[in-house]
């Protein structure tokens, strides 16, 4: 089995995802699109992942390829093609399938928790996750969920936290693949540390440093968890 790693930036890589993928035995490729590097056909990998990056989803004239992507992605939902999308995957999958993206009024950044809804007891990737758990966001764009949409987790401020299209489709706007150490580069984006300055004030990173310090384990242990029945469903739904 081939997953296609869709990266916005160098430093938002799968994380814990990845080791996931490796214990299970997948092969995995990986494309920058930030840096120029082409997208492939849909017939090359059996699942596609699509991670977050600093960029919003219709910028298309400073970033030519989101088009290409979001077809990309829409193809693949569409014609059954596992997808999970995080943060700014997220919010491709549901603009690609006509949902509206907006900019929230202040950005969900830090250690935040979601709610699952009761949908989510029922789905085969969320069922046996803890009806509240933490996440880490750190995003300033919302949005609303496309037609037919399964609404698996909601927060306070962004109430389209994760949603599943058809069986195999899955958009997560938190991430739960971060290590503490990881989230520490993001600081270098420039978005990424305005829009946490703008949410925690001029000491947001030090309160997000202890934040991860003592949330980190649990999330990458419920990233773990949610990403692994994924990939089995993945698998039960490939056509090898």
């Amino acid at each position: 089995m081939r997953a296609l790693v869709i990266q916005h930036a160098s430093c938002e890589t799968p994380g814990v995802y990845e080791r996931v993928l490796e214990e299970q035995g997948w092969s995995c490729a990986r494309v920058q699109v930030d840096e120029g590097e082409a997208l492939p056909g849909r017939c090359g990998f059996d699942a596609l992942i699509v991670m977050g990056g600093p960029m919003g989803a219709h910028e298309e004239a400073a970033h030519r390829w989101l088009r290409e992507e979001k077809a990309l992605i829409a193809e693949a939902a569409i014609s059954g093609v596992p997808v999970w999308g995080v943060c700014l995957g997220a919010q491709l999958l549901a603009a690609s399938l006509g949902a509206r993206i907006f900019t929230g009024v202040v950005p969900e950044v830090g250690v935040c928790p979601v709610t699952l809804t009761p949908a989510a007891a029922a789905d085969p990737v969320f069922a046996g996750l803890p009806p509240t758990l933490p996440t880490l966001q750190w995003h300033s764009e919302g949005f609303e969920l496309p037609a037919d949409a399964v609404l698996l987790a909601r927060s306070t401020r962004y109430p389209n936290q994760a949603f599943r299209v058809g069986k195999v489709a899955y958009g997560l706007q938190f991430h739960l693949e971060a290590s503490a150490e990881m989230a520490s580069r993001w600081l270098a984006l420039p978005a990424y540390s305005e829009a946490l300055e703008r949410a925690r004030g001029p000491e947001g990173a030090l309160v997000l440093a202890d934040e991860l310090t003592r949330a980190a384990a649990s999330i990458l242990a419920h990233g773990r968890a949610a990403f692994a029945r994924w990939l089995a469903l993945a698998e039960a739904c490939s056509p090898r």
